[in-house]
Formats: C-alpha cells, sequence, structure tokens
C-alpha cells in the first residue's frame, strides 16, 4: 500500500462549505482509511472539516500549512483554527504563498466547493503539474473548472484531473492514479 500527501483544497466561506460540510468530513475520514497524509492550509470551512473528519478517523498525520508567521498570528490574526492538526508549518508567506506551498508539497490535492482561494490552488496545480480531484456536489468554484478545461486545451496531463462525486471512490482515484505515476518509486511511498 501507498501513503501519499494529500491537500485538501476549498472554501472557508461562503455558501460551499454549508453545501460541502459533510462530504469534507467525509473526504478527511476516506484520505485517514486511505493510509494517507493530510495537507491542508490550515484554515477554517471545508479544509478545516476534512482535517477533523480525518482525525476522526484515525488519520495518522494531519498537517496546517498557515499563511502566518507564528502560532500567535495565525490565531490572533488569522483566526485560524489549531485543534485538527498534528502539526502546522507557519509559513509567513500570506495567502498567497502559502497556496503554493500547500499545492507543491502534496502528491496530489483533492477540492471541494470554493471561491477565488481554490480556483488559485487550482491553477498552482495545473501549473506544477500536481494531479488534482474535484470532490463534486458543494458548489462554488468546483463546479465551474471543467469549463476552464475546455478553454485550456490542449492539456498537458488531463488524466491528472478527475471528478467525482463520492469520496472513497475520488480518494482510490487518486490513488491508482499516483500508483501508476510513481510506479518506478513505489519503494519510496511504500508504508511500512
Amino acid at each position: 500500500m501507498s501513503q501519499y500527501q494529500i491537500a485538501v483544497s476549498g472554501a472557508a466561506r461562503g455558501v460551499s462549505v454549508e453545501d460541502g460540510k459533510e462530504m469534507a468530513i467525509a473526504m478527511g475520514a476516506a484520505i485517514a482509511k486511505a493510509g494517507h497524509s493530510l495537507l491542508t492550509g490550515a484554515t477554517i470551512g471545508l479544509p478545516n472539516y476534512a482535517a477533523e473528519g480525518y482525525k476522526a478517523a484515525g488519520g495518522r498525520m494531519s498537517v496546517g500549512l498557515s499563511p502566518a508567521a507564528s502560532k500567535v498570528e495565525h490565531v490572533m490574526k488569522y483566526r485560524l483554527p489549531t485543534e485538527a492538526y498534528d502539526t502546522i508549518l507557519y509559513t509567513g508567506l500570506h495567502y498567497i504563498g502559502r497556496d503554493t506551498l500547500l499545492i507543491t508539497s502534496a502528491d496530489g490535492v483533492i477540492s471541494i466547493g470554493g471561491r477565488l482561494g481554490t480556483l488559485h490552488e487550482f491553477t498552482i496545480a495545473m501549473e506544477s503539474e500536481t494531479p488534482i480531484a474535484f470532490l463534486q456536489g458543494a458548489g462554488g468554484v468546483s463546479t465551474e473548472i471543467e469549463g476552464l478545461l475546455e478553454l485550456s486545451k490542449p492539456l498537458r496531463n488531463a488524466d491528472a484531473v478527475m471528478f467525482g462525486d463520492n469520496s472513497e471512490k475520488l480518494i482510490t482515484q487518486l490513488t491508482k492514479f499516483l500508483d501508476k505515476e510513481n510506479a518506478k518509486y513505489k519503494h519510496i511511498y511504500k508504508t511500512k
């Protein structure tokens, strides 16, 4: 069994947070059950719900990448959570830099709902050739991605973008894609 670092991207606020809350919790649990580590932007909303679902399902390593430079700034200035994370990296990169570090640190990304920040993380994934899967059903930016992809053709690796409405099936699909892409490095990704 391979173990990857999976980032969860999604809205911190807005309609898709309410519509996607249970989906994000289920996705966090699916990532935990698949044996992967979880990365998020250490923010409120869907990423935090995914982290809570991950921890509740017994996930082994939940990492938050904060836009803040310190825990005090994370909590007091940005008003962001800490409870669902085994560790938080305080990047000091604000949201724009944090997004880049989050996506490029991940082996794959799950995106749920979202607004402008989620769109930013999607474009980073596309530019860095990081596989990304969209859990559909929460509305937001995720519903517009297929249209944006049509405008972007030809894509370098269209197979690296996946869509689905079931957490467990989508994380299985992403894992199979990552296993295939990393076949010659399976000894590096193998769990102990």
